[in-house]
């Protein structure tokens, strides 16, 4: 019952409504003057008046709209209502020829589209105040917005409208001079950045809300430095996406993550150019359940291919990713395939079965310590594993090849990168064997992988520390998933055979840094409330990565964020009984030795402080 008193009420208010405005017209029309030869004419015509109007103020769902929510759509909607009502009354007294001026439907029709617009505004703001009222202040946390632009606006709006239960918006920061000291949604934008500590104090904010999506990364990290010891909790907008169709939540907002701060600007990729090497084709991804291997099948499946063929040897990944694939690919064009690249027979019958045109080969053991204690693990993975596939592949005629390598590659300490310079070697061998286009992409850390150090990070800070650095001068280069995915499509697409792509890999980030912003954006001080264990380079570990040999230089691509590198060549005989010399091994150290035979440069690190020294090469440099 309860649910017909609002809209009862606001029927009879238009009725009373449209009574005063059709002899409150007249008298306007006449100069105060009601009691004329028209006065009667209206009295007549007044069913018709008040009908048309009900009539397309109910067609129009005046009666049935949340007003709590009112927006800009409902001011047409009124428009719409108040325009077509009038049309329809002056149209039905010249049928039942009722004599009126013409003003009086101009008039009466602004007073009634004012007075309905009124009406709703002043009901959509007296619910809007009966809310408020009923939220303790104590309740609301003092928020301010960093960015008083479209996104901004959007979310002040938002949080006004819908969150004040929680939130009590206190302002805006802007870089924008002009914009200071004005009023956005009626609230002040209260100055640039460098005055957010003073007004964090002054109004007690507790929370701060970044919301520039079209910022560089650079501004981004900035802000975040401004903010991390002011103690507040950031929150900030995911991208420029979100802005699309005005697609911007305040549920959409997270905090600030380290991956914002470690994150590129957009890249830009030739999609044309990716799509004709994928779109139609059967196309494999071996290691598909891995990090790196489940994006490239995620980025893959935007390019429609015919088949995309899931291989790995961990049967629970395969299936995760499946899973996730199938309910926005054909299921029938997905096939997940258990298989193991280190068993060649296992691979002569996948090819030899599916006929895959295009291959990307990601599967490989790449845990360093692990690695270093057994190091014919890796040499079975990523040596006689690239073998295999890649064998299978140029048998098979397969038009594209592409390997996933790694930055430890250059000057190998430890056993995974020197399986992984091995690995390149391989493919170098089958480029000059087969008429497939064998092609290897090199590039350093990607942020979130089951390697990286950053899941562990928020893994001990969950628990409440410490979080443990190796080193203090521990640097890496670091590059997101999707980022290294995209581009390692693109470096495919521009391959001729026997390429060794480098990925730009941008400035490389201590990781002490990495880790004091980490605690910083959990709102606590590195060293006061959280510690920093220093635990010491572990074997095979380098202080320092590198994306190329000294011999090696780079050339640039048609690509500014990918580069190929000057290999040196290899003796494929000679080369081809060094990997069969593998078989023969006893223990560790024979593979060791072994491997520093075909690896010279390869220098087993297994005294840490001996190799503090070391230099990297930066990508700069070499070009």
């Amino acid at each position: 019952m309860r649910k017909y008193l609002l809209p009862f009420f606001l029927v009879l208010a238009d009725v009373l409504t449209m009574l005063i405005v059709a002899f409150l017209s007249l008298f306007l029309r006449f100069d105060s003057i009601v009691f004329n030869e028209y006065f009667m004419n209206v009295l007549y015509s007044l069913p018709c008046f008040v009908s048309c109007y009900l009539l397309m103020l109910g067609f129009m769902h005046m009666y049935t709209r949340i007003w709590r929510y009112a927006g800009i759509r409902e001011v047409g909607s009124i428009l719409f209502a108040t325009t077509a009502a009038s049309l329809l009354y002056w149209i039905s007294t010249m049928v039942m020829e009722i004599s009126l001026p013409r003003s009086f439907f101009f008039i009466s029709y602004i007073l009634m589209t004012g007075a309905i617009g009124f009406s709703r505004l002043l009901l959509h703001y007296i619910i809007l105040m009966s809310d408020r009222e009923r939220i303790p202040t104590t309740d609301q946390v003092p928020v301010l917005i960093i960015g008083a632009g479209d996104a901004g606006a959007t979310i002040a709006r938002e949080i006004v409208r819908f969150h004040a239960q929680y939130r009590r918006l206190i302002g805006f920061i802007d870089d924008d001079d002009n914009k200071c000291n004005h009023l956005l949604h009626g609230l002040p934008i209260l100055g640039n950045r460098t005055v957010l500590p003073d007004i964090v104090g002054k109004y007690g904010i507790k929370e701060i809300i970044i919301a520039i999506p079209s910022a560089p990364q650079s501004v981004i990290r900035e802000i975040v430095r401004v903010c991390a010891p002011l103690k507040c909790k950031i929150k900030i907008l995911p991208g420029i996406y979100q802005m699309l169709n005005g697609d911007v939540l305040v549920q959409r907002l997270r905090p600030v993550a380290i991956d914002d701060l470690l994150q590129r600007d957009e890249i830009h990729l030739n999609t044309k150019q990716i799509s004709q090497y994928l779109e139609g084709k059967c196309i494999l991804v071996s290691g598909a359940g891995g990090s790196i291997g489940s994006e490239i099948c995620r980025q893959i499946i935007c390019m429609k291919p015919a088949r995309l063929i899931l291989l790995g040897h961990g049967e629970n990944s395969i299936y995760t990713i499946h899973q996730e694939l199938r309910e926005i690919f054909d299921s029938e064009k997905l096939v997940p395939v258990i298989a193991s690249v280190r068993d060649p027979q296992q691979m002569h019958d996948v090819f030899e079965k599916y006929r895959p045109q295009v291959v990307f080969h990601a599967a490989a053991h790449k845990h360093v310590p692990l690695m270093e204690i057994q190091p014919m693990a890796a040499i079975w993975n990523n040596v006689f594993g690239t073998r295999n596939i890649a064998r299978a592949a140029g048998i098979y005629g397969v038009e594209r090849f592409v390997m996933i390598s790694t930055d430890k590659a250059v000057n190998p300490t430890s056993v995974m990168g020197a399986t992984k310079q091995v690995a390149e070697k391989v493919i170098q061998v089958m480029s000059h064997r087969y008429d497939t286009k064998y092609i290897t992409v090199r590039f350093g850390n990607v942020l979130g992988s089951r390697g990286s150090v950053i899941p562990l990070f928020r893994k001990q800070l969950a628990a409440g520390g410490p979080l443990t650095v190796t080193d203090p001068e521990m640097t890496r280069y670091f590059m997101t998933i999707p980022e290294a995915s995209q581009l390692v499509l693109q470096a495919g697409s521009m391959g001729r055979g026997g390429e060794v792509f480098l990925l730009d890999m941008g400035e490389p980030v201590k990781i002490m840094d990495l880790a004091e912003n980490m605690i910083r954006l959990s709102g606590l001080e590195p060293g006061v409330d959280m510690e920093i264990k220093i635990t010491g380079i572990r074997p095979g570990e380098k202080l320092y990565e590198e994306l190329l040999t000294a011999g090696e230089g780079t050339r640039r691509t048609n690509h500014k964020k990918i580069f190929t590198a000057r290999l040196d060549p290899v003796d494929d005989d000679v080369f081809c009984k060094q990997i069969l010399s593998f078989e023969k091994c006893h223990g560790d150290n024979d593979v060791l030795d072994l491997l520093q035979q075909i690896i010279p440069n390869y220098h087993p690190n297994h005294d840490p402080q001996a190799k503090q020294n070391q230099r990297t090469i930066s990508q700069e440099e070499a070009v």
